[in-house]
């Protein structure tokens, strides 16, 4: 997008159904409700997605973020739990009575919350779905000659490459992009995988740890913005507050030759949310910024105020902090997507 009129971009992180932290970050960044929706006179607002599950207000978040849309006052792309809610409420045209995404009752416990509020299989839930479609995997901005790539978890030619084929020219997943990309271990599948939760590598031989909502798991994520890591320790990023199989906290991972192949251009800055950072927000390199500092844990709604800068800098983060968080514990915690 290239518009004149505008003189930077403003990233918000996972939202996550806290509208009062959306409000207020909104506000200090000097946009103004007018006639419904919140707009700002010289700057655009680009949403990396998981407006939904957890928050006591979902729908009034949606429906915020849906009439700035609409409006042109913002941007948005996919979160993986927007396409968790449109593969749960999608049939499976291959197998009768199922959906591309399982109705098991760990899905469910991902996705209740949102069920909730939205009223599962009311007009509304559809209308919301609907909407959910619609939304780009990734977006580029420009202002003149500098550029800027907004993405939900990764940014990965390759496999933005392997969906071209059930993509739109929007970038929204194609009716047959649904359906490949709800098939484990498709090539569309792995792509949605490393677009919207990030790559992850298998844990040494033996090694394993307990996430924060009690799963096993013997996968970390990758830190593809660091393409020089050579080891296990260096170059993977456990959740935080990860504990062993004695049930004490994560200790470093061993020192381990690690080699990974995800790894981002560092020619054009990018932005995602996703991972659950802490305070204080740092860019994770001169050209990655993260904004998702876990307001659904009681943590700040965080946005990157973009102007053209090709290093991004610290200085340029809003907060929305101090302000209640709504959380309801132990609703709908995964990151999944199968």
């Amino acid at each position: 997008m290239d518009d004149t009129s505008v003189t930077g971009y403003d990233i918000i992180g996972d939202v996550h159904g806290h509208v009062v932290p959306l409000r207020v970050l909104l506000a200090s960044m000097g946009y103004l409700l007018r006639d419904g929706v919140w707009s700002h006179p010289t700057r655009r607002a680009v949403f990396v997605g998981d407006l939904v599950d957890r928050g006591a207000h979902q729908v009034e978040v949606v429906e915020l973020v849906r009439a700035m849309v609409e409006a042109g006052t913002a941007q948005i792309v996919m979160g993986n739990h927007e396409y968790n809610a449109v593969a749960w409420a999608t049939r499976d045209p291959d197998t009768p009575g199922a959906f591309l995404r399982g109705h098991n009752e760990r899905h469910r416990r991902q996705h209740q919350t949102f069920l909730d509020q939205v009223g599962e299989n009311s007009p509304l839930h559809d209308e919301f779905v609907d909407w959910f479609r619609t939304l780009p995997l990734w977006v580029e901005l420009s202002l003149g000659d500098a550029r800027l790539r907004v993405v939900h978890a990764c940014w990965h030619p390759d496999s933005m490459a392997a969906l071209s084929a059930v993509l739109t020219p929007d970038r929204t997943l194609t009716p047959e992009g649904w359906v490949a990309s709800s098939r484990k271990h498709s090539a569309e599948y792995d792509a949605i995988e490393v677009l919207l939760k990030g790559p992850e590598v298998s844990l040494a031989e033996g090694l394993s740890y307990v996430d924060k909502d009690g799963t096993v798991r013997t996968k970390a994520r990758v830190k593809w913005w660091v393409p020089s890591a050579d080891t296990l320790r260096a170059g993977t990023k456990l959740p935080d507050g990860s504990k062993g199989a004695d049930g004490q906290p994560m200790q470093e991972l061993p020192e381990v030759p690690f080699h990974h192949t995800v790894k981002c251009p560092d020619d054009v800055p990018v932005v995602v949310g996703h991972y659950w950072e802490q305070v204080p927000a740092i860019p994770w390199s001169n050209t990655v910024a993260c904004v998702d500092y876990s307001v659904a844990r009681s943590g700040p709604l965080v946005a990157y105020r973009w102007s053209g800068e090709a290093t991004l800098d610290r200085d340029n983060y809003a907060y929305a902090a101090g302000v209640p968080t709504e959380d309801i514990p132990g609703q709908g915690f995964g990151d999944d997507i199968e």
